[in-house]
């Protein structure tokens, strides 16, 4: 009996440990399938973030310190008569910041910020991986949205480049950009660097500027105790500044005490008396200082630079014009100083501008004007506003100022499109009528013209010079609204127009949304002046850096907006516009010729003049600021135009405008007999009761051609027409 327990007891013993032994398999299976699932999914999580590194992040990583001097002053320059380029100004920027070497800053300074903000910078490489993972789990399984553990190295990078969006692709690139600078750049340089472009509260930027802001000291001069209250600042300016709060600047100034102690980095002695020493913080403002006021047309030239440098470099704003201050760059301006001196005669001088029949809202006239050479885009001179400029970055009306600019938009919406799609040549006929007579195909909308009146039929060029609407809207309705809206933003670079300005008013009437700048509308008007080619304005040539490298390259950049003989189509319908239409104000007589069209908006808020000569091109807006009804006795803008464009005029070579083949009238809105009979309809003929009578004469139905229809018919045969109407 007890054998045979024995074997069942045996046999039991194998089973269960059969049965073990099959369920350890069973489950280092398991793990082995997991274990190796997890291999598979990290080497391919590898290899994405790999193509991810090397096609999103790479061209990004490489950063060099180079392109972000701070310790020189940027000038604008211009050339001379004789061809020498000369200082325009140099930029001093609104940052307080005052360079200091490495060698003069205290090794308690470095000490102090190293100890509270990054107390592994001696021995990492640029990230700090303890603290970046303990940040990722912070930021993945903490659900918190600020990541953390940035290294010195990394908020110099992000000080630098302006970037500190909270986002898992930004700090993967700032991770190795780390990495990479860190292999270009000693400890020394870093620091150096991050001690001169970290902001200390108070407008200043560098320990430099913060040594003499809070304590009226060079920096070499500060003691432990100082060094550890500035140090304390960068988390928190508007916190930790002393000026706000001294007691929230000494707790964090005791701590970075205590952290400098436990680091090894002062003794407990230093540490005491550190602590116990009472701060005494003073003001320390530069006394008898005047801020420099910048010119309409630096300030115009310092907005471009930035734009670009932000656009070339991918960098912040803020970032942008901390390198335009502070890069020891030269930028060359197109500044013209004898045609800015000819601008300024009138714009600064109050006395110089037309006078308002009557001005209820008390305001004072403004106006804006920029002078191109069509040749190659440089805007040689420019001014936004009257009188004496007193402030920096107000309001540039020449730049930053959209305005409607009425009828001065026709000849590069309408008419010239028109032209160039060979729609319309000067003396083709179109009927100048009222809604009554003329229905457009795409709109029911139809305008009156200003002073109303209808003429009936005359040649486009009549139309143009006159300024008529009806006739504007009728070209429009046959080039459509969408063909001239793409034809601005694509030929001719504007950039204010929004959808709601592709119809007809806005078009045709100029009646924009939110209008256009002055300096576009002498952009699109060169196109006329230069053979039908348009170059994109341009304040500045180049950007180089202190050794002469090239930052920025602005070398003209152009459109084929139209053909040579378009532009001078239209020159030569312009030019009976401003010699004997609505623009004879601007005439310069046998000083220069002159093509150019007035614009006026709905309840004469705005009178602009847009014209040219065979050298420049200038466009002139004026009006108030709050829009308000102008009563002038004629055009502002044409005045002020013709005084300044004389002045520039006068002592030049005399050149005529190119000649143009004005080509064969189209029939495009029919024949005179079609318009006549569209004019004055005759009621049809009823059958004569006698067949085998004749017709008496006169009874046929024909109309009989008006005295305006006769005229105009005359006028055109012998090509006076323009010059009489």
């Amino acid at each position: 009996m007890s054998k045979r327990k024995n074997v069942t007891a045996a046999g039991a013993a194998d089973v269960t440990a059969k049965a073990v032994g099959g369920t350890v398999s069973t489950v280092f299976k398991v793990i082995g399938t997991i274990l190796l699932i997890l291999i598979l999914s990290m080497l391919l999580f590898a290899c994405i973030f790999a193509y991810y590194v090397k096609t999103t992040l790479t061209p990004s990583i490489d950063l060099t310190l180079s392109q972000f001097t701070l310790n020189q002053s940027s000038s604008i320059l211009y050339q001379d008569a004789a061809g020498n380029w000369k200082q325009l100004t140099a930029l001093s920027g609104s940052e307080k910041r005052i360079w200091v070497d490495y060698a003069k800053i205290p090794k308690n300074m470095e000490h102090a910020v190293v100890s509270i903000e990054d107390k592994r910078f001696y021995t990492h490489h640029g990230v700090d991986w303890y603290r970046t993972t303990g940040a990722f789990f912070n930021m993945f399984l903490g659900m918190r949205s600020d990541f953390g553990g940035s290294t010195i190295t990394q908020q110099l990078i992000k000080n630098l480049t302006g970037k500190s969006d909270i986002t898992v692709q930004r700090k993967l690139l700032e991770i190795f950009q780390a990495l990479e600078l860190e292999k270009k750049y000693s400890k020394e340089d870093i620091m150096e660097w991050y001690l001169n472009a970290v902001y200390f509260g108070e407008g200043s930027y560098g320990v430099q500027a913060a040594a003499q802001t809070y304590f009226g000291k060079s920096i070499d001069q500060l003691d432990l105790a100082e060094c550890a209250a500035i140090a304390g600042i960068t988390n928190l300016p508007t916190y930790y500044d002393p000026f706000y709060s001294t007691d929230n600047n000494k707790k964090r100034q005791e701590e970075i005490l205590l952290q400098m102690y436990k680091q090894g980095y002062i003794t407990k002695d230093e540490y005491d008396t550190a602590k116990a020493e009472k701060l005494k913080f003073v003001h320390s403002e530069k006394e008898g200082y005047t801020q420099q006021i910048y010119t309409y047309y630096e300030e115009a030239v310092i907005s471009d630079v930035t734009k670009d440098l932000m656009e070339n470099m991918g960098i912040s704003e803020s970032n942008a014009i901390k390198l335009l201050y502070n890069g020891g760059y030269k930028i060359y301006s197109c500044l013209d100083t004898s045609v800015q001196a000819k601008v300024d005669a009138v714009y600064t001088d109050l006395s110089a501008l037309p006078k308002a029949n009557s001005n209820r809202t008390g305001q004072q006239l403004e106006s804006a004007i920029v002078v191109m050479d069509p040749t190659d885009g440089s805007v040689v001179a420019l001014s936004g506003g009257t009188g004496k400029k007193t402030i920096n970055y107000g309001l540039n009306r020449a730049t930053g100022t959209k305005r409607p600019p009425g009828s001065s938009i026709k000849p590069i919406a309408v008419y010239g499109p028109a032209v160039e799609y060979g729609l319309i040549t000067p003396s083709t006929l179109v009927l100048d009528a009222s809604s009554s007579v003329i229905h457009l195909s795409g709109t029911s909308w139809y305008p009156k013209n200003s002073g109303g009146g209808n003429s009936g039929i005359i040649t486009i060029a009549e139309g143009l010079r006159r300024s008529l609407n009806t006739v504007s809207a009728q070209i429009l309705d046959k080039l459509t609204p969408q063909a001239s809206y793409e034809f601005l933003i694509n030929k001719l670079g504007v950039t204010s127009l929004t959808t709601s300005d592709c119809d007809y008013a806005p078009l045709a009437l100029g009646q924009l949304t939110n209008g256009i700048t002055v300096r576009e509308m002498a952009s699109a008007y060169c196109a006329l002046d230069n053979d039908g080619t348009f170059t994109y304005s341009r304040t500045y040539s180049k950007v180089t850096d202190a050794d002469g490298n090239i930052i920025l390259d602005n070398s003209p950049r152009t459109i084929q907006a139209f053909s040579a003989n378009t532009a001078h189509t239209m020159t030569y319908m312009l030019q009976n516009a401003a010699h004997y239409g609505t623009g004879s104000e601007a005439y310069l007589g046998s000083v220069m010729p002159v093509a150019g069209k007035t614009g006026t908006t709905s309840a004469d808020r705005d009178r602009w003049f847009c014209g040219y000569t065979p050298y420049y091109v200038a466009a002139v807006w004026t009006g108030y600021d709050t829009p308000a009804v102008m009563s002038f006795s004629g055009n502002p803008a044409a005045q002020i135009w013709n005084k300044i464009m004389k002045s520039i005029s006068t002592g030049m070579t005399y050149k005529d405008f190119p000649s143009a083949d004005l080509g064969e009238p189209t029939g495009i809105f029919g024949t005179r007999e079609e318009l006549e009979h569209e004019l004055n309809p005759q009621p049809e003929t009823t059958e004569s009761p006698n067949p085998d009578s004749s017709a008496s004469p006169g009874t046929t139905g024909t109309a009989t051609p008006t005295a305006t229809s006769a005229l105009d018919g005359l006028l055109d045969l012998t090509g006076l027409g323009d010059l009489v109407h």
